[in-house]
């Protein structure tokens, strides 16, 4: 009989204020599709690390072809034909996209070749990515790109997924699930982290359960429903969101001809963009990655005040050249699509954080009322069920789903007039995306005003009454939730509506 592609035997990994993994055991066969499924903060990122070799544990064993390892670091992960796309990205902003990939490759490529490399593994995979492009002028989704694309470039035995498909098209996730697949018949085998429950059914022919840092249940979950594995899960299925019928009310953002160019030789240029979002409403603007959602996001935020004044108005007022600040005591807020770096700072904790965009706890004379911001802090871990380390735990030891959750809370719970969020959910588990949809949906029913800028389609049905699409810098025509279709709204993604059409 062929050995197991990978087996780890009562892994234990020990934090100071938690124990991440607890006698974990699993068993990958080679050609395996094999999803690992739990909340935020169950272990699986841990777990993950621990099997690429940026993580030793404290107890329990690893195996690999048959074979008993001690995984030091990446590299030597490497090189036994282990790659791993992280959640949280692991490149050089100052660097091009062909540097960070060469990094990580035979030093006796040239540039020229990895170069000549990534074009062709990118157009087999039928992944967008610009060799030549800084990662700093990247989207997220870029750089997730630019991660798989690095990954599937050492040719992996053992390819460790996390959330790969945030930023793909319907129809991409398709081609993708069809590439993997090839893989898995290959013999390669796939770790497969997702939070998306239909994507691990259509894919996956085994899955692990983690709660609590400890193995719950093993499935095939090709036999399971949605319910059935979010039960595993989280010992619940999600609560069904309730989506109100409602007349909206007063324009609370209109843009009027939005034009801009770009900042950078990389970015979108956004051209004539015109929409507006109500009082008691949610817009949703779908998209791929990188089409134009960054330079919007500045527009609307007061990052990007190039714009004149009317193009963007915010409850009446003429704000384009507004900083954020400004645009905050006007009653918008904002939840950006990078967590770490924009959303918090790493280093500070989350009562800390708050000061980014609360003023609650400032005194007269700019003095800071601690004791009111740990309280603070402490009411948004309660009510989001943040896992965390109390107030003052570094917005950099929370898992990447519990610090959305948190930065999600911290916005909502400033009962804001407008809500602008990108990717609101990105990363975060399914009783947790329940949760902050539902939020949401709260605070449009209470009269404010949302826009939601996402890659997640099923999202965007979910909890919008409006949807446009953006595409190369342009926006689609509002459409009706109800007469959306994801058919339509993949089509439109491709910058293809009403007969119109974004040129390359």
């Amino acid at each position: 009989m062929t050995a197991p592609r990978l087996e780890l035997a009562h892994i234990t990994k020990r934090y100071p204020a938690v124990v991440a993994n607890s006698d974990v055991s699993l068993t990958v066969q080679p050609g395996e599709i094999h999803a690992v499924l739990g909340e935020n903060g169950a272990g699986k990122s841990t777990l993950m690390k621990i099997i690429y070799g940026a993580v030793k544990p404290d107890e329990g064993s690893v195996v690999f072809d048959g074979r008993p390892v001690h995984i030091r670091n990446p590299q030597e992960a490497r090189a036994l034909g282990i790659s791993m796309v992280f959640q949280h990205f692991s490149l050089f902003d100052t660097l091009t996209v062909a540097e960070n990939v060469w990094l990580g490759l035979d030093k006796s490529l040239s540039l020229k070749q990895v170069t000549e490399r990534i074009v062709a593994k990118a157009r087999e995979y039928g992944l967008d990515v610009e060799p030549t492009r800084p990662v700093h002028t990247l989207s997220v989704g870029e750089m997730q790109r630019v991660e798989i694309v690095r990954a599937l470039l050492t040719d992996p035995k053992l390819l460790i997924l996390d959330e790969p498909t945030s930023v793909l098209t319907p129809q991409a996730v398709e081609s993708l699930f069809a590439v993997l697949r090839q893989l898995g018949a290959q013999g390669c085998s796939i770790l497969y982290i997702s939070h998306k429950l239909h994507e691990i059914r259509a894919l996956c022919n085994a899955c692990t359960v983690l709660r609590g840092g400890k193995v719950t249940g093993v499935a095939d979950p090709r036999n399971e429903s949605n319910a059935s594995l979010s039960r595993m899960m989280i010992g619940a299925e999600p609560p069904q969101l309730e989506h109100h019928a409602r007349t909206p009310g007063e324009v609370v953002l209109k843009v009027q001809g939005l034009t801009l160019p770009r900042e950078d030789q990389f970015g979108h240029d956004l051209e004539a963009i015109s929409f507006e979002v109500r009082a008691g409403e949610v817009v949703g603007i779908a998209g791929v990655s990188g089409n134009g959602q960054r330079e919007l996001l500045f527009a609307l935020s007061g990052e990007d005040r190039r714009a004149a004044p009317g193009m963007v108005q915010v409850a009446g007022q003429a704000a384009g050249r507004f900083g954020p600040a400004h645009r905050r005591h006007l009653g918008l807020h904002f939840v950006p699509e990078e967590r770490l770096g924009r959303g918090a700072v790493p280093s500070l904790g989350l009562a800390q954080n708050l000061l980014l965009t609360r003023t609650d706890a400032v005194g007269r004379g700019g003095w800071i009322r601690v004791g009111a911001l740990r309280q603070q802090a402490a009411a948004i871990i309660e009510r989001f069920n943040v896992k965390a380390g109390g107030p003052d735990a570094a917005a950099r030891s929370l898992s990447g789903g519990n610090l959305q959750k948190f930065i999600v809370g911290r916005e909502i719970d400033a009962k804001p007039k407008l809500l602008i969020v990108s990717q609101p959910t990105w990363g975060v588990d399914v009783g947790a995306s329940a949760q902050i949809r539902a939020e949401i949906l709260a605070l449009r029913d209470a009269g404010c005003a949302v826009l939601v800028l996402s890659e997640e389609l099923e999202e965007l049905f979910e909890i919008s009454d409006r949807l446009h699409v953006i595409a190369k810098g342009r926006l689609s025509p509002s459409i009706a939730r109800a007469q959306a279709t994801v058919s339509r709204i993949g089509e439109w993604m491709s910058g293809l509506w009403e007969g119109r059409h974004a040129e390359a």
